[in-house]
């Protein structure tokens, strides 16, 4: 229905043309708010009524009758009726949402996705965890809201570029070297010989245990060999780094994530960048002295107070680097950037974009783009988990993956808005029935599957079939919301919204289980049978294709 929904507004601007040159940039159509008022909705009478000084029921008379005499029109449209003060709902002909069936089994993998735009560069950050630790469960969610960004993006034809930027020096590095020294020594947790500010978690002896062992640890990008000299702070900080890469590594393997680059903030360091942005800020006049500091003067950009750049000890705060790094995205061609961070790094937004105009480099306003989440809170048996042994103080996200699957954690976890709470259920996520929202999609797509299955027929030829004898309200509810899914992707990745796709695909289920339960579909009657295949194979497509921008399976058997 994507060529039949493009004549039908081409037709529409060219009414509104009609009625007011320059107004066929009005054309658009709306999702009515209740189904039985149509299938189309149009609201472009109410607003050309005030200039053309008519009323808005008169105006949306007019535009009726153009729109009836339109070629698009008269093929697939079965009535234009006005509605309240001048809204106009369109009702389709069964043929022209039947025609969704053909797209869909025509397009396969690739219906809703745009072709390859070569222009359209972006680079997501996200996870860019510390590796100081396993990966948290607020981790997972940024894990899983990245992932699904990315491949939200993907299907609309940018070129996407993933990247996991990580503190590979300061302060909590430091104090990872000095935890697992201390284990490597004998200490633990509560002796006398245990430092104060330390990591507590089992994985510490872990890490001491193996490089007391002289191990070789890889991760995706670096390795390095124990030394197993107790003594050489250097070489337990290199191995611990070493170590927990490679155990985040691990985490992001389960959950099936991947990264096209590993970015060191070191790097910005060594390679002199942090210096040049701090000179250039300078050389631009944003820079000022004040207490034996250095500040920018970010209130020039909209913050609410100037920020110190460098401290009375000659070291740079945090957001400094923050800026190197961004105008390195920039000038590595990336004309949108977005961070996926926690609520926690809010308070960044405003002086790191305060930094990027300071510059003067021609970035953008607005850059980079930023999704922030909230923290997850897991509960088994009613009573919230709060500690890992293994971690010490957090639930892992390879926890939560043993504990239920790779499926149910991204499913769940992009089930709701990211700045919204939100509780893992475990008992739910386990749970099968209609209530575990995974289950629920999953089951659509296997449950058609067996239908198929138990005709035993060529899937390739549903394609042709004829698609006439679909005229029933649940079969025809079906068609029309698979001829919305290429324009729900397209929402959704503007919105940096993978829960609209959740949302969508609950909703395709629940129709899809609708129609199973209204008519049978391996029927005696031949062209009736294929039809019906026809409709829940392509429905079986869809919700294929949209678990996989959120990267869940879409099993044949549950």
């Amino acid at each position: 229905m994507l060529s039949i929904k493009k004549d039908l507004l081409s037709d529409l601007a060219t009414a509104l043309e009609t009625l007011s040159p320059g107004a066929g940039d009005k054309a658009a159509f709306e999702s009515p708010k209740v189904a039985a008022h149509g299938d189309f909705a149009c609201t472009a009478a109410m607003q050309l009524a005030k200039p053309l000084k008519q009323n808005p029921r008169q105006t949306a008379e007019a535009l009726r009758a153009l729109l009836l005499a339109a070629p698009a029109f008269e093929r697939w449209v079965e009535a234009v009726e006005i509605a309240g003060p001048g809204f106009i709902n369109i009702r389709l002909k069964p043929a022209a949402k039947q025609q969704t069936v053909r797209e869909v089994l025509q397009a396969g993998s690739s219906y809703g996705m745009q072709p390859l735009d070569a222009g359209r560069k972006m680079i997501v950050e996200f996870v860019s965890a510390n590796p100081t630790g396993p990966l948290h469960v607020g981790h997972g969610r940024q894990a899983a809201l990245g992932d699904a960004i990315c491949n939200l993006h993907t299907t609309q034809g940018v070129q996407v570029h993933r990247e996991f930027y990580y503190n590979d020096a300061g302060v909590q590095i430091n104090t990872l070297a000095t935890s697992t020294q201390a284990r490597a020594r004998g200490f633990k947790p509560g002796d006398a010989g245990w430092p104060e500010a330390a990591y507590n978690g089992d994985y510490i002896d872990d890490i001491a245990q193996d490089f007391l062992a002289g191990k070789t640890v890889s991760a995706d990008d670096r390795a390095f060999t124990a030394s197993g000299d107790i003594n050489d702070l250097d070489a337990i900080r290199q191995f611990a780094v070493a170590y927990l890469r490679h155990e985040q590594d691990l985490d992001l393997q389960a959950f099936s994530v991947r990264f096209d680059n590993y970015y060191l903030e070191s790097s910005l360091y060594s390679e002199g960048r942090v210096d040049s942005t701090v000179q250039r800020l300078k050389d631009a006049g944003k820079t000022y002295e004040q207490d034996g500091a250095l500040w920018l003067r970010s209130t020039d950009y909209g913050d609410d107070k100037d920020r110190v750049m460098k401290k009375s000890d000659g070291s740079y705060t945090y957001f400094v680097p923050d800026v190197a790094y961004h105008l390195a995205k920039w000038e590595r061609g990336f004309a949108q950037a977005v961070n996926i961070q926690g609520m926690d790094h809010h308070g960044t937004i405003a002086r790191v974009r305060a930094g990027l105009q300071a510059a003067n480099a021609g970035v953008p306003l607005g850059y980079p783009d930023y999704v922030l989440h909230t923290m997850v809170r897991v509960v088994r048996h009613g009573e919230e988990v709060k500690i890992s042994k293994r971690a010490g103080s957090y639930v892992t996200l390879r926890d939560l993956i043993e504990w239920t699957s790779a499926d149910a954690v991204r499913f769940f976890l992009l089930s709701r808005k990211p700045d919204t709470e939100y509780i893992f259920d475990i008992d739910l996520a386990l749970s099968k029935n209609n209530e575990n929202p995974v289950y629920y999609v999953q089951y659509a797509h296997a449950r058609i599957c067996s239908v198929l299955t138990a005709w035993a027929g060529d899937e390739s030829l549903l394609a042709d079939v004829d698609l006439s004898p679909l005229t029933s309200p649940q079969a025809l509810a079906l068609t029309l919301l698979l001829a919305k899914y290429p324009d729900m992707l397209s929402h959704a990745a503007s919105g940096f919204a993978p829960h609209d796709v959740a949302f969508y695909l609950r909703e395709l289920a629940a129709s899809y289980h609708s129609y199973y339960d209204a008519e049978r579909i391996l029927v005696d009657d031949e062209p009736i049978k294929l039809a019906r295949l026809a409709l829940v194979a392509s429905a079986a497509q869809v919700l294929h294709n949209g678990l996989g921008v959120l990267g869940v399976s879409a099993p044949r058997k549950m």
